[in-house]
């Protein structure tokens, strides 16, 4: 059944041409990713810390004392609250914790360090409102897996209490792309390639800045110290070395790691969970390693 829904999925994505233009592009991830909508039983409040907007969601039996959460994926140029909806809510209910999805700036309007900044301005929100660091697993996809990472190492480096665990979900970690996935997946890949990726990389990085900084590229990192990592990426991926390698990396430094390599999945996978059972699963096993390290 997961070969026949994840060719559905490829069918979806496929259906129309790569948009052209920051707006559309944003426009047509919000549109795929939300086809199918929250399930019934979930509650959405809105939030805004600062000037940056949120969403808390819940549902029935969600422990009120915990959160997930969440930086949405998008290369730091496209992505939403909206597009990542259904993903946030169903691995919030895996994890049986309320979640709290970030919208964070977005490059080229808001390049780096604008993303991290408010990733640092939502922890330190969470924290404030008296929710306890090992009663927060932070998580996301793609692009917001990177920076999952770095605010981990952020809140390592200013000798803050860590949060309960870290999940990155198909993670972008290495803006050079040096990875050799690049080009040995991408006839498989149907959504991300190389140059599509160093135009994001253009957008989201001041000319000058080093792509190695870690909070850009959270793999060239010190990694050790940090929580326990889940690393879910799908084998047709061509940022699949940009898990393998960190998997490597970080569980070399001393740090529980756990990597789930997903047969015929593609990226972010885990957003079309309400068609593809492998999407599912991938957040049910989110849930039962966010439930093995809260405290």
């Amino acid at each position: 059944m997961g070969q026949s829904e994840i060719d559905a999925i490829r069918a979806l994505l496929g259906s129309k041409p790569r948009p052209v233009g920051w707006e559309q592009r944003r426009l047509r991830l919000d549109e795929v990713g939300s086809v199918w909508p929250v399930a019934d039983d979930v509650r959405l409040e809105s939030v805004d810390i600062g000037e940056t907007p949120g969403e808390f969601s819940s549902v029935p039996g969600a422990d009120p004392s915990g959160i997930l959460l969440f930086f949405h994926g998008g290369g730091y140029c496209s992505g939403s609250i909206l597009s990542h909806r259904r993903m946030v809510t169903e691995a919030g209910r895996a994890c049986g914790l309320r979640t709290l999805a970030i919208g964070y700036r977005l490059a080229p309007e808001h390049p780096f360090p604008a993303a991290i900044e408010d990733a640092i301005a939502a922890w330190n929100y969470l924290r404030a409102q008296g929710i306890a660091a090992g009663k927060i697993v932070v998580g996301g996809d793609s692009a917001g897996g990177g920076l999952t990472l770095a605010l981990l190492q952020h809140l390592r480096d200013a000798g803050e209490d860590a949060p309960a665990c870290g999940w990155l979900a198909s993670p972008w970690t290495d803006l050079t792309m040096s990875g050799d996935a690049m080009a040995s997946k991408d006839a498989v890949d149907p959504l991300i390639h190389k140059a599509y990726l160093e135009e994001l990389a253009q957008a989201y990085v001041p000319a000058g800045a080093n792509r190695k900084d870690p909070r850009i590229s959270p793999l060239f990192a010190d990694l050790s110290g940090l929580p326990p990592l889940l690393i879910q990426v799908g084998s047709d991926e061509t940022l699949l070395a940009d898990s393998t390698r960190l998997a490597g990396a970080a569980g070399a430094a001393g740090n529980a790691v756990t990597l789930e390599i997903w047969p015929q999945m593609i990226h972010a996978w885990p957003l079309w969970n309400a068609r593809l059972e492998p999407g599912r699963q991938a957040l049910d096993h989110v849930g039962l390693f966010a439930r093995r390290w809260l405290a």
